[in-house]
């Protein structure tokens, strides 16, 4: 077994980009004075970019040798393009970060001395974020339901920050599964982990591509891939509704066997109608996310389509200092 306080491996940082213009030249300024103490390359994966992101990834692909890119036919989401990262990426370690200088480059020293030290897996954990107050307020939320639902044990305010071993992200990349949440895939092959806290700053240049839809998407993803919980819910949602209609039925009797008149009165009819109506939609509706889910499967579709790549990528697997 190789000494990993002697060894000197190559990593491979993943990028994932949609539209990031505005920051990819003071990242990849940033890129170029970074220093790991390892061989290390640069891997940029353009999510259907509309503005001039693969024009500048082209540009730099073409003076650095340490850097390459592929890119997409078409905007295929976030957690795709980190999945195409890994399975693209070459060397003994694999660090995933965002574009935007959220995660910061330099904090992987820390990440590679905790490898060193034994683990397999180290991860970011978010503290003083500098979104806006109901961005925060969400994502407070989620981690914290995930982490109460979860079949499995997903770290809170762990993002795709992370740096993984080479036998980590080979069986993260023999996973087939089409909605992917790459954070929950990591807690679920486990391994040896451990997080690093770092306060996460603000973005360094223009805007997020993570809207409130996405942002639900993703929240979604994540609580329908690793929890049951939902569907237990709509079968205590349906129980209770039972149970609610069997104590009527008790009362009904009751007041039949007193001799007394039922109250008359569309009222409490439309109320339980519109209850019941109400529990058996939602239950129909997280159903059909699970069956989409399910159909998104059978189809056996690929997870994105290429449109191009340059770089080292087009080369041997051989690392570059």
């Amino acid at each position: 077994m190789t000494d990993r306080h002697t060894s000197s491996p190559g990593i491979c940082l993943v990028f994932p980009c949609y539209n990031e213009e505005e920051v990819l030249p003071d990242l990849l300024r940033t890129l170029r004075t970074l220093d790991l103490g390892i061989p290390t390359r640069f891997l940029f994966v353009d999510d259907g970019s509309t503005d001039g992101t693969l024009q500048l990834l082209q540009a730099a692909c073409q003076s650095d040798h340490q850097m390459a890119y592929l890119s997409f036919s078409r905007n295929f989401g976030h957690q795709v393009a980190v999945s195409a990262g890994l399975k693209h990426a070459r060397g003994d370690l694999v660090a995933v970060l965002d574009a935007d200088l959220q995660d910061p480059p330099e904090l992987l020293n820390q990440f590679i001395a905790k490898w060193r030290d034994g683990y397999d897996v180290v991860y970011g954990i978010r503290t003083n974020r500098k979104e806006p107050w109901f961005l925060r307020v969400c994502y407070s939320s989620f981690y914290r339901l995930l982490d109460k639902t979860a079949n499995i044990r997903i770290p809170r305010d762990a993002g795709d920050f992370a740096l993984m071993d080479r036998k980590v992200v080979d069986v993260i990349n023999s996973l087939p599964e089409h909605n992917r949440f790459v954070r929950g895939l990591r807690g679920w092959v486990g391994f040896h982990q451990v997080g690093v806290k770092y306060a996460r700053p603000a973005r360094h240049a223009g805007k997020p591509s993570y809207n409130m839809k996405r942002l639900t998407r993703l929240a979604l993803d994540g609580l329908l891939s690793f929890s049951s919980a939902p569907l237990r819910l709509s079968a205590w949602l349906g129980a209770g509704a039972a149970f609610l209609g069997f104590c009527y039925l008790v009362y009904a009797l009751s007041v039949f066997i007193s001799g007394k008149d039922l109250p008359e009165g569309w009222t409490s009819t439309v109320v339980l109608i519109l209850f019941l109506g109400g529990v058996q939609l939602m239950v129909l509706g997280i159903l059909g996310e699970y069956l989409g889910r399910i159909f998104d499967e059978v189809k056996g579709r690929p997870h994105y389509v290429m449109n191009e790549c340059a770089g080292w990528l087009t080369e041997p697997d051989t690392i570059k200092e």
